[in-house]
């Protein structure tokens, strides 16, 4: 069975909602910015079109059944700041990995602590998910922080596990067990 459709989670500022092509000229805002793409797998967005096929790459990940591709957006604007992936659902398992992007101008004002916290909320409540994953460039401090502020465990780091912008790079890997999920902040 795929990966249920995603209704928006609301959080007190935020709610995370299926992307929508509409979505695209913030996004190129946000994933054109290179400090923002800095530790991310796939090249800084030079135009609209690298986001149309980002996008129909997506909405075919998601046609496969594993894929669901979120966006963040502010409650008192609408405004979309940042994207929430989750992927690699494995049904059997209960079990998926999640990503994220925040634009940059909206870092360290607690966002991407409460988007995350309201996507566990909702995958250990209403989707069922027994474990989330996650995988950070350890270079990337403040994506090792937020995880593990909001209860995520570092499970071992792999090294040169991906080549990406023209490296190899290690990846911390973090594993969130419905079990040890607190919903209290």
């Amino acid at each position: 069975m795929p990966l249920p459709d995603i209704e928006p989670i609301p959080s007190p500022r935020l709610t995370l909602r299926t992307v929508r092509i509409e979505d695209l000229p913030a996004l190129l805002t946000i994933n054109g910015d290179p400090e923002v793409t800095r530790f991310l797998p796939y090249p800084t967005w030079a135009s609209i079109d690298d986001g149309r096929a980002w996008l129909e790459r997506m909405e075919g990940l998601t046609a496969a059944g594993a894929t669901r591709q979120l966006v963040i957006t502010l409650n008192a604007t609408a405004q979309v700041i940042g994207t929430f992936l989750v992927f690699r659902y494995d049904e059997g398992s209960a079990r998926a990995e999640v990503g994220y992007v925040l634009g940059r101008k909206h870092w360290g004002q607690g966002l991407m602590h409460e988007a995350l916290r309201a996507f566990c909320r909702h995958a250990y409540t209403r989707l069922g998910l027994r474990r989330l994953e996650a995988e950070v460039n350890p270079d990337n401090a403040a994506s090792n922080a937020v995880l593990q502020r909001v209860g995520f465990r570092h499970e071992g780091t792999f090294r040169q596990r991906w080549v990406a912008k023209g490296r190899a790079y290690d990846t911390h890997f973090y594993g969130l067990l419905a079990s040890d999920w607190s919903d209290s902040p």
